[in-house]
């Protein structure tokens, strides 16, 4: 089943880790680009519409496609604007996977406000750039502006001489 959805620019997670803080870490989001009126493609073992809500939910091995970009979960709940009009937000839980062909971040659940740009990863969060990683609680982003922050017992592994802005 293939949906256009214009969410999945926000999947553009291009990590370069900046500089470290207590409790939380400045992350750089930025360089790649991607086509939002590319086809997107979703893959789920089941679709329930509900229409008095305004949702749709994608259940069982749910794969998103667009471009280069993939997001897995257990599911995808997309929640529609005002009398159905485009997509307001995107909510994925279950084993969430954000990936290119070379960053990753996953989580337990992520969240996408479209009209916004804002992207919040939550639950065990993992962000990996090559060789690199940062981990924390929560990833809040930015993605339109190209910032974001790792927030809760953050802890990373650089690697020294490693591509990527680290």
């Amino acid at each position: 089943m293939t949906l256009r959805l214009s969410f999945l620019t926000a999947v553009a997670l291009v990590a370069q880790l900046a500089m470290a803080g207590a409790q939380g870490l400045a992350v750089g989001f930025g360089g790649l680009r991607q086509d939002t009126g590319a086809p997107v493609e979703v893959t789920a073992d089941a679709l329930k519409v509900d229409n008095a809500t305004g949702q749709a939910v994608f259940t069982g091995n749910v794969l998103v496609v667009q471009g280069a970009m993939r997001l897995s979960a257990g599911s995808v709940t997309v929640e529609y604007g005002d009398n159905g009009q485009g997509i307001r937000r995107l909510v994925a839980t279950g084993g969430v996977t954000l990936a290119t062909s070379a960053e990753a971040a996953e989580s337990r659940e992520a969240t996408y406000e479209v009209a916004s740009g804002a992207l919040v990863m939550t639950g065990s969060v993992l962000l990996t750039q090559g060789p690199s990683t940062i981990a924390g609680e929560r990833l809040v982003a930015d993605l339109r502006a190209g910032t974001g922050e790792m927030q809760g017992r953050v802890k990373t592994v650089f690697q020294p001489g490693a591509k990527g802005g680290n």
